[in-house]
């Protein structure tokens, strides 16, 4: 059982590898409930996870994670124990803290540029993580961490990709990016503007051509063009 659990998160660390482009160390952003759960089936998830992943791994959380388990009390101490051991992440709610959930969809948005996992355990927050291309899910299951398969949106994303249907937002900033560091924009707009539209013949080409003229300058009489003829006396 154990590997065959372990072959379906290679698979599918594979599909994002590949496609959205994720590379070591993996970042994952937990939110209370899954610290909570992991407590609860005695899961160490610093020493575990990395193995899972077959990778190294970074493990995140936010401040509004750490204020919501605050708000909660003494039922989510453990939890709140755990999410303090891992680094925070800077998010939008410095001033008006939101909950943990709305952080973390925030956190991923504009196709989740950094890359992040979510870790939770809150069905809601995982649905809607669902509807989000390239955003890898965890959750624990039966005293065991798994790496959701692929959504059915980041499926359809990448055969948008492969039929060239669709460039990632990002890849697009670094493409512009890159060929205004190397000056080719530029190069490429003086090259549009110096293309010149095909146009018909030489008009030069189509004018009659002149008669020759004499070594005087002028053109022989027509008197001279015609010849006499000689009569002969019989």
């Amino acid at each position: 059982m154990k590997l065959t659990r372990q072959k379906h998160a290679k698979k599918n660390m594979g599909f994002y590898k590949h496609n959205f482009r994720f590379r070591e160390p993996f970042q994952v952003l937990l939110d209370g409930t899954f610290c909570q759960a992991a407590l609860r089936n005695k899961i160490q998830i610093r020493e575990q996870l990395p193995g899972y992943l077959d990778g190294a791994t970074q493990l995140c959380t936010t401040r509004c994670v750490l204020k919501e388990l605050e708000s909660l009390g003494k039922a989510l101490y453990g939890a709140k124990l755990i999410a303090q051991r891992f680094q925070v992440r800077n998010c939008s709610h410095h001033k008006d803290p939101v909950s943990g959930s709305t952080c973390l969809l925030s956190m991923i948005e504009e196709g989740n540029p950094h890359h992040f996992f979510i870790a939770t355990q809150d069905q809601d927050l995982a649905n809607k993580v669902k509807k989000k291309a390239g955003v890898p899910l965890l959750f624990i299951i039966q005293n065991t961490m798994v790496l959701d398969k692929p959504s059915p949106k980041s499926l359809a994303f990448v055969q948008k990709l492969q039929t060239n249907e669709l460039v990632p937002e990002h890849q697009k900033q670094s493409i512009v990016q890159l060929k205004e560091k190397e000056g080719l924009a530029k190069q490429e707009g003086e090259k549009r503007r110096k293309r010149k539209r095909a146009g018909g013949p030489n008009p030069l080409s189509c004018l009659k051509k002149k008669k020759k003229k004499t070594q005087e300058g002028q053109e022989p009489s027509a008197e001279k063009k015609k010849r006499r003829k000689r009569k002969r006396n019989r």
